[in-house]
């Protein structure tokens, strides 16, 4: 029983490590598509062949900055592998990130209500 709680265990320090080293990663490619991008999760299957990749971008458009982490996946593949300790590295599926979105938009309706019944007060 106690093999099967180690598992996601290592599955979420693997995704952490990979999440680190992404982030340095990232920042040598000289991709101008890439601007500055925040990797926020990384997500590994259980056999670790894959890994969700979401990101969010403080500069730079959204799309084509998908596209340009998609293209350089392979690259940043072998960059990990030099880096991690482990006998599978996934391949990487960059996913745009819209928590922090959406998280904005929340908080302008919630300013937006809130003004709004100041003055009806």
């Amino acid at each position: 029983m106690r093999h099967k709680r180690a598992i996601p265990n290592r599955s979420l320090r693997v995704g952490d490590q990979i999440q680190r080293d992404l982030a340095e990663l990232i920042r040598d490619l000289k991709d101008p598509r890439i601007g500055m991008v925040t990797i926020n999760s990384v997500q590994v299957t259980p056999d670790y062949a894959h890994a969700k990749v979401y990101f969010s971008v403080l500069v730079g458009e959204t799309a084509e900055c998908e596209a340009g982490l998609n293209e350089a996946a392979g690259f940043l593949r072998n960059g990990l592998f030099k880096r991690l300790q482990i006998h599978t590295v996934p391949t990487l599926h960059f996913i745009f990130d819209r928590t922090t979105e959406h998280a904005a938009e929340l908080s302008a309706l919630i300013r937006e209500a809130n003004a709004k019944r100041a003055k009806e007060d």
